[in-house]
């Protein structure tokens, strides 16, 4: 069976925990704490129906080194005895993102809840005193009363934390100050992107600056990355275009982004990643992790076979 190559990253190739499983955190974002990386996402090794599998919970893993991922379990299961239950298998979760608020000593997660046909459109928030878990589910609900599907989170180095995500029928990227908590959205939002359709917005910050990758609306299939800069997270957004170069860019490399991972330790040294979606299998779909970098304002991400963090050094930084 095809698996990662110990310290290198290979993407599209199953990749397998320690246990020799294949991981299972399609959607999923990155939490460093205390110097280990928690890698969270959906868990879609369940039940095939009606051309999908039901997610059976969102998963965890833990790593030190980005290459070496434990199973930590999944730490939001399924409600499968409630048909009624946002988590019920029947129910759509997805892109769960995690961040830690120092005032309150909680791990809060918020993901995307729908319902089969996707008109549900709300955000789902959990919450635990340990990165492993076990995560509450508190709810889910539209903030400020406005659709929510693909989804973020952004903490900044304030302490403030932010919601964004795709919103009136995935036309327009809201952008949402949550609370000091971070459980509730604050009624400070801002409309962006207004009638360009995009979604799975990775959003990071370099030199002051925010940038921001979404992808076009075209269901399963892959399209073309776009990103965005801004001085001020809230907005006004400049579009600069697709982040990929080379062959396969106008594809993302055939994937679609989640998010963008700054490497402890490292300046400037940033991960693109992404999910290769297997229509038919949704649980085999692929890992694609590329190196970010941004060199006079502008973000570069190149397909590479394998690769390793030595890349951010010497001639390629």
């Amino acid at each position: 069976m095809e698996e990662v190559v110990k310290n290198h990253i290979i993407s599209g190739v199953i990749w397998l925990d320690t246990d020799g499983i294949p991981i299972q955190a399609h959607g999923g974002g990155i939490l460093f704490h205390e110097g280990v990386y928690y890698w969270y996402g959906e868990n879609k090794d369940g039940v095939s129906r009606n051309a999908r599998v039901d997610v059976i919970g969102v998963s965890c893993y833990s790593s030190c080194d980005l290459f070496t991922w434990k199973n930590e379990g999944i730490v939001l299961p399924a409600v499968t005895n409630d048909l009624n239950h946002d988590l019920n298998p029947q129910m759509v979760l997805e892109r769960p993102k995690v961040i830690y608020n120092d005032s309150t000593r909680k791990f809060v997660m918020w993901m995307h809840i729908d319902s089969a046909d996707y008109s549900y459109a709300r955000s789902g928030i959990a919450i635990s005193d340990s990165p492993v878990g076990p995560f509450e589910y508190i709810g889910s609900f539209r903030p400020n009363d406005k659709m929510s599907r693909d989804m973020t989170l952004f903490k900044d180095e304030d302490g403030k934390a932010y919601h964004i995500c795709s919103s009136e029928e995935n036309s327009t990227l809201y952008i949402t100050l949550l609370s000091d908590d971070y459980l509730s959205p604050t009624t400070k939002y801002t409309r962006n992107f207004i009638n360009n359709f995009r979604e799975a917005p990775a959003l990071f910050k370099h030199e002051g600056k925010y940038y921001i990758i979404t992808s076009g609306c075209t269901g399963w299939s892959p399209n073309e990355a776009e990103y965005a800069v801004a001085e001020n997270i809230m907005g006004p957004w400049k579009v600069i275009g697709n982040p990929c170069l080379g062959t396969d860019a106008e594809t993302t490399f055939h994937s679609q982004g989640t998010y963008v991972l700054p490497i402890e330790g490292k300046n400037g040294a940033y991960i693109f990643m992404a999910d290769r979606w297997k229509r038919e299998d949704l649980r085999d779909s692929r890992y694609i992790w590329l190196p970010l970098q941004i060199k006079n304002n502008t973000i570069e991400v190149r397909w590479l076979n394998i690769w390793d963090l030595s890349y951010f050094e010497g001639e390629n930084k």
